[in-house]
């Protein structure tokens, strides 16, 4: 007899249930169920806020090296649960089983790639900066606080990684909304952190409507940044505008630029989203770690 489980949120280290105790069927790409998955509601967004600004301190003065290292370590569990991970993916994006292993591989090295820019990101994006007077000029990067992310729709897992990591790796938290239709990656990506050493609120994963739960993140006073790329599927799409909470690509497309004036009240940075969601097999670039970076200037008398 298989058993239908139903899966929480992952906010601030633990595995809360939406506060509405409301939750929804996950269906394959035959509409064959799944799952039941929480449907987070304004006040679980809320709450995960709180715990990504609770978690910032420790994890913006750990180390690069220290956060690099805790980064390795995701990937080490990511590899464990590769089977899991190849299921997930395969019966949510219509994969085959080798299709679905190639993308949850590159879905660990991309964890790699960007653990390996911890350390390094620093000297590529900081420097020394040539004045005429008795003191050293620095820039350094810093980084910006809490993200709101708006996972990639289609791309539940390599996206979903993508979009994660270069956020992260500076030492910046994160409230993540996953794809709607298809949770299940996220919601096992939520598990793999609680069991490797990434202390509790730096990521925090919420499932349900996008819908619903961005207007709050974009209007959060508390929320530094946040990325819109995962409305790219959603506005391109009907079914998947439906499936996360839209009543139409029009409606999506709509919301795309009411949550940029929201997040205008407090000035985020704000990473607007693509005419279509991106190749996510291609090259990273930098882009998406500097998009959530501050540059600190520090002027330091020569001899002192």
């Amino acid at each position: 007899m298989d058993v239908r489980k139903t899966y929480k949120l992952y906010v601030g280290g633990k595995f809360p249930r939406s506060e509405s105790g409301r939750s929804y069927e996950v269906t394959d790409s035959r509409g064959r169920f799944l799952a039941n998955a929480a449907l987070a509601s304004r006040k679980d967004a809320r709450d995960a806020v709180v715990a990504a600004r609770k978690a910032v301190p420790g994890w913006s003065a750990a180390t690069a090296y220290n956060r690099g290292q805790v980064l390795y370590r995701v990937a080490e569990v990511l590899e464990g649960r590769r089977a899991q991970f190849v299921d997930e993916v395969a019966a949510g994006e219509a994969l085959t089983r080798a299709r679905a292993e190639r993308v949850v591989g590159e879905a660990i090295d991309r964890w790699v790639w960007y653990a390996g820019w911890s350390d390094k990101l620093a000297q590529v994006v900081g420097g020394t900066n040539p004045v005429a007077g008795p003191y050293f000029d620095f820039s350094v990067p810093e980084p910006t606080g809490v993200v709101a992310v708006l996972a990639p729709q289609r791309s539940s897992l390599l996206g979903l990684v993508s979009v994660i990591a270069p956020v992260i790796l500076s030492g910046n938290t994160c409230v993540v909304v996953a794809s709607s239709a298809r949770p299940l990656p996220a919601v096992t990506l939520g598990e793999v952190l609680a069991t490797s050493d990434v202390p509790g609120g730096v990521v925090n994963l919420l499932t349900g409507r996008v819908a619903e739960v961005a207007p709050w993140l974009a209007s959060h006073m508390d929320v530094n940044a946040i990325d819109l790329t995962g409305l790219a599927g959603v506005a391109a799409d009907e079914d998947a505008a439906r499936a996360a909470g839209f009543g139409s690509v029009a409606d999506a497309s709509a919301a795309a630029v009411e949550l940029e004036r929201a997040a205008a009240e407090n000035l985020k940075r704000v990473t607007r989203p693509p005419s279509t969601e991106p190749d996510w097999t291609g090259e990273p670039g930098l882009d998406r770690m500097t998009a959530v970076l501050e540059t600190k200037t520090v002027w330091h008398p020569i001899g002192i």
